[in-house]
């Protein structure tokens, strides 16, 4: 029996984390073509907190969600997270009834028309839309894929969301990275570093990281080829150099901005001599700043391209379920918090410190014995 309402963390306003209220809300229908959905995990990403804070002015000065459309869609209240997974138990108009009980993952995405190749004006459930911080969610048929993988947990499946997954594999396809080409990972220790990594080697390209020393173990043995330490910029073109034998990197995949840009660019472009393609700067986020004093002689003198990378596409999604359903790509799960505790995880996300990698879950707390319990954060970590 379906129940006619559920827990679920409401956003009600912009604002600290005291704007997220637990309480019950209508467990929504079905309507055609979408499946609904008894959520078991959902991965935290970081939009998260920036739309609920409003951190995402596309002009000086703006406090704001953004609005990629034209117009706000983030609209209160809200349910966020984007990152979903869970059973289906209910089916919409148009939606065989053999779906239900299919475990699956979102493709988060709220796509503005068919294209399966470009994504001009993304949104995403949990934000133009109601996510998965709730105990069921009704979502499109067609973009919640069936992983039945049974060696793979409900909270593993959850750390590997699209949020994550798509964007990074979205700056590599954009970025026209190629097998065989140096790529530095900013923010490597992330949920969209650590996809990075993982998904450079797939297709044979080499990782390189930029991350705290306390990260370099388990980066390396994610994948990356060697961590650079972001508390020494100053000497970054010469950690750079010693790394890859005097060559220079071939694209840059960057999750951090600001200050740290510029150096960036100058690890690709110290020796234009040797390169063979264009250097490349693929951005999808600003965590050091989001201004970055740049020469533009050094871009267009250098040739170096630059690429803003926000989502991804229907084809990318299908790309990465395929290999998440090969176990190609592994989850990276730092832990999971109950529903009702998201104030904490939020806490906890923002003050993240030594030992963090990867991905947090959230688990609906009728859910927590099974899918979260044995991957619980403890309160006072």
């Amino acid at each position: 029996m379906i129940p006619t309402s559920m827990k679920a963390m409401v956003l009600v306003g912009h604002g600290d984390v005291d704007q997220l209220k637990y309480q019950d809300m209508p467990v929504p229908t079905p309507g055609k073509g979408q499946v609904l959905v008894q959520v078991t995990a959902t991965a935290k990403n970081n939009t998260d907190r920036k739309a609920r804070e409003g951190l995402y002015p596309t002009r000086k000065g703006e406090v704001a969600s953004f609005r990629m459309g034209g117009k706000p869609t983030l609209t209160f209240p809200r349910i966020q997270g984007a990152d979903i997974v869970g059973r289906v138990v209910a089916v919409g108009e148009g939606v065989s009834e053999q779906r239900i009980g299919e475990r699956g993952l979102l493709d988060f995405n709220l796509y503005a028309n068919d294209r399966a190749d470009i994504n001009l004006t993304p949104d995403y459930y949990g934000h133009g839309a109601d996510g998965g911080y709730a105990e069921y969610v009704a979502v499109p048929s067609d973009q919640f894929y069936h992983v039945p993988n049974p060696g793979l947990a409900d909270a593993e499946l959850a750390a590997m969301g699209m949020c994550s997954y798509q964007t990074a594999y979205h700056m590599l396809t954009t970025a026209n990275v190629q097998a065989g080409e140096r790529v530095l990972v900013t923010g490597a220790s992330g949920g969209v570093g650590t996809a990075l990594i993982q998904l450079c080697r797939i297709i044979g390209a080499v990782p390189y990281a930029l991350s705290q020393k306390d990260k370099v173990a388990p980066l390396l043995n994610l994948g990356a080829e060697a961590v650079f330490d972001r508390a020494d910029m100053d000497s970054f073109v010469e950690q750079v150099r010693a790394e890859t034998g005097g060559r220079p990197l071939d694209a840059v995949m960057d999750l951090v901005g600001g200050t740290m840009t510029d150096r960036f660019i100058d690890a690709m472009i110290f020796d234009m001599n040797v390169r063979s393609t264009y250097p490349r700067l693929s951005i999808a986020g600003a965590s050091g700043g989001n201004l970055s004093e740049i020469l533009w002689t050094r871009i267009y003198l250098y040739q170096v391209q630059i690429f803003g990378v926000s989502h991804g596409t229907r084809e990318e999604a299908g790309q990465l379920i395929r290999w998440i359903r090969s176990g190609e790509l592994k989850p990276v799960l730092h832990g999971a918090f109950r529903l009702s505790d998201l104030r904490r995880a939020e806490t906890y996300f923002v003050n993240r410190g030594s030992g963090y990698l990867g991905k947090i879950v959230i688990v609906p707390d009728a859910q927590w014995q099974e899918h979260g319990q044995p991957y619980a954060v403890e309160a006072g970590q």
